[in-house]
């Protein structure tokens, strides 16, 4: 599964965590982090698709018309994936693992989704997922000028900061009102360029179908980031609007046979973030600083939902999502820690750092322009880590905890000139704010009573007692009273408690006696003069020095490559292809011979066991049918639930993961053994509808008819 850390927004005073995707394994090759893309290399974006290099490569000529069709039938969602539209009547292609959120909010004591799977018979059964937004990227413009325009007259990097959020809060503003559509300014290259992305948005989106999570993840944790695989990661939603499914000529036909070896394909999908433009020094302070930072939180956080699951079955199924993802996290940061500690990716980076200021600095107008970027940034990373404690471990880990310091903010920063407000308040995003704020997914207190114990115990063990926060959350009492005290007296449970409190504005939010509510109003100050500091003295300072070396990446190489992730839409392309693995060689693809060979090699034990009908439906089966296959793709987490579509722009494939040589894509692609691991079509039609019954769904993919 493509690892997305679970750091949620659930603390009260802590400024936004500064993490990155994982990494694993030594690199001997140079990074080659401002040079040419080489190989399968890339994560593209639509305004700059590597249209040089698929015709040198493979042949194949890119068509305005290829990609606008690829572009609307590739969705976004904000449960942190990608998935795409597979037929005319609205329905969205994507991960198990990223529907998993849905599942579980729809889930009860009574009946789990995640051990029985789903299935809409009919369109009545359609079930509504409470907060799940939905993104289509309709059109994209170039800003960069007018955000340029907007900083001029600034003469310090925070006077420069004020003017750039001012500016682009403009933008989306205006762009908002004029279309109607979410508008995103999207920054790339470090800030040498700033686009508009405008996205349709729907936020009526029901559950169609989900398997068991058994076979969604099968081999679970020893298996993941590994190959040859065997799950079947889908489900299928179905996006509606005024009530009624929506219809488009933009989907992608599906192809049964799916892909072939040595195939070219591509990758259309919203990676989350990379790191291959990053400084040394920045890449130093993750190493040092903030990788170990990240473990420490996630052990605390396993540990605590582990301790409160083994309470009982239900529990147990509470928990099961979250422990779930945090132990993908942090097997991967794991990885990314080992990997950032390998001298051979460091001296890689070191030396191409090296190269780039030595091409910098020869030229005298560069010199002076961009020279001392590095140093810069390299000051700024020195002067966060003085205050990295208070950003990392500051927080009390609870969905409560999260809700009242948002609505403390909200009454607060709408009142605010919309530049100045704080990020995640301007204009153009409240509706999608809105649309989580009011979710009405449940919560649990027993859990909630966990989980801010744990955070306690962990906040106490770093920043010790006589720390200002600590002292002011804790008052002289234990990290279990605190959270039993601050539970049981919360309304924030109930969305329309949080809805009326919203209404009443900052008058009803410093009358309420929420525990919660006066707890996040007694943290505002202190959180806002953190965010206040750090974008002083980091942010505006990286900002700008980032931009001044995407303005020299340019000045020296032109746009011949493609920026970091930054979860937009990107094009990725690659063939079906094997590699070398363990002295052997991997298949390009498994089939479900393979799958029952490895339930049978361990007993059906766990976690090789099969879902009750997998192993009463084996003689249905065509075992010879392909699986999960794997490409030679660039991706990265965010990827999840991508499409991988053939040159006729035919779904061939969905993306669920990547191979354990693939992690190190945070920093750098290596084409000879890196893999997207991926379902195959095959695979999908002959288990919709020899084992789930679902001939009605199989046939709407096949035809379009539904």
């Amino acid at each position: 599964m493509d690892a997305e850390l679970l750091l949620d927004g659930s603390g009260l005073s802590g400024v936004t965590i500064k993490v990155m995707k994982p990494v694993l394994a030594a690199i001997g090759s140079a990074l080659f982090l401002f040079s040419v893309a080489f190989a399968d290399e890339g994560m593209w974006t639509f305004d700059n698709p590597p249209a040089k290099q698929l015709k040198e490569r493979y042949n194949f000529t890119l068509t305005p018309q290829w990609l606008d069709h690829v572009r609307l039938a590739s969705v976004r969602l904000n449960d942190g994936g990608s998935g795409s539209f597979v037929s005319p009547n609205g329905l969205l292609l994507t991960n198990h693992h990223v529907a998993r959120g849905q599942l579980q909010k729809n889930s009860t004591a009574q009946r789990d989704y995640m051990q029985t799977g789903f299935l809409a018979n009919t369109p009545e059964d359609e079930m509504k997922s409470p907060d799940l937004e939905v993104n289509v990227l309709v059109s994209m413009e170039n800003v960069t000028q007018r955000v340029q325009d907007g900083l001029k007259g600034a003469k310090t990097a925070e006077d420069e900061f004020a003017k750039r959020k001012d500016v682009i809060a403009a933008i989306e503003r205006d762009s908002q009102e004029k279309t109607g559509l979410r508008s995103d300014v999207v920054t790339l290259y470090q800030g040498g360029e700033y686009w508009l992305y405008r996205y349709k948005k729907y936020t009526d989106v029901r559950l169609v179908f989900a398997p068991e999570q058994q076979i969604a993840f099968y081999g679970g944790d020893p298996d993941n980031f590994t190959f040859p695989r065997f799950d079947l990661d889908m489900a299928l939603f179905r996006v509606y609007e005024n009530g009624q499914p929506i219809k488009t000529t933009d989907y992608l036909k599906w192809n049964p046979k799916g892909a072939v070896d040595n195939e070219l394909v591509f990758v259309s999908g919203h990676p989350g973030s990379t790191a291959r433009l990053d400084t040394l020094a920045q890449l130093e302070a993750e190493r040092d600083l903030y990788e170990p930072g990240t473990l420490k939180i996630l052990k605390n956080r396993i540990d605590t939902l582990r301790k409160y699951s083994a309470a009982g079955a239900e529990a147990a199924r509470q928990a099961g999502s979250t422990i779930f993802g945090l132990e993908n996290s942090q097997k991967a940061y794991i990885g990314r820690l080992k990997g950032l500690q390998d001298a051979a990716v460091m001296n890689a980076k070191k030396s191409d750092e090296a190269a780039f200021k030595a091409k910098v600095n020869a030229n005298p107008q560069w010199k002076a322009a961009y020279g001392k970027a590095w140093d810069q940034i390299a000051l700024a990373e020195k002067k966060a880590q003085t205050r990295y404690k208070e950003n990392y471990f500051h927080g009390l880990y609870s969905q409560y905890a999260g809700l009242a310091q948002q609505i403390v903010q909200y009454v607060a920063e709408i009142k605010k000139p919309d530049g100045q407000r704080l990020a995640g308040y301007h204009e153009a995003q409240l509706e999608s704010l809105k649309l989580s704020l009011f979710s009405p997914a449940p919560i649990y207190p027993e859990m909630e009573i966990a989980r801010i114990t744990g955070a306690l115990e962990l906040d106490l063990g770093e920043n010790g007692p006589n720390d200002p926060w600590i002292k002011l959350v804790m008052g002289g009492k234990s990290p279990r009273e605190v959270a039993e005290a601050l539970v049981k007296g919360t309304k924030l449970g109930d969305a329309e408690f949080r809805k009326k409190l919203v209404e009443g504005g900052e008058s009803a939010v410093a009358a309420s006696d929420d525990t919660m509510i006066v707890l996040a109003r007694k943290l505002d100050p202190v959180r806002r003069e953190l965010i206040k500091w750090t974008e002083d003295n980091v942010d505006s300072v990286e900002q700008r020095a980032g931009e001044q070396l995407g303005k020299a990446r340019f000045a020296a190489f032109g746009k011949t490559t493609f920026p970091d992730a930054t979860f937009t839409l990107r094009l990725s392309y690659g063939k079906v292809q094997s590699y070398p693995m363990n002295g052997t060689i991997a298949p390009p693809y498994t089939t479900f011979y393979g799958l029952y060979d490895r339930n049978t090699s361990f007993s059906n034990k766990a976690p090789f066991d099969l879902p009750q009908r997998w192993l009463d439906g084996r003689s249905k089966l065509d075992l010879a049918t392909p699986f999960n296959f794997v490409t030679t793709n660039d991706i990265i987490g965010g990827n999840s639930g991508s499409p991988v579509i053939n040159a006729a722009g035919e779904i061939v494939g969905l993306v669920f993961d990547g191979n354990i040589e693939s992690l190190v894509g945070d920093f750098v692609y290596e084409g000879g053994a890196n893999r997207t691991v991926a379902v195959h079509t095959a695979g999908m039609t002959e288990a919709l509808r020899k084992l789930y019954g679902a001939e009605k769904l199989a046939n709407e993919l096949l035809t379009g008819a539904r």
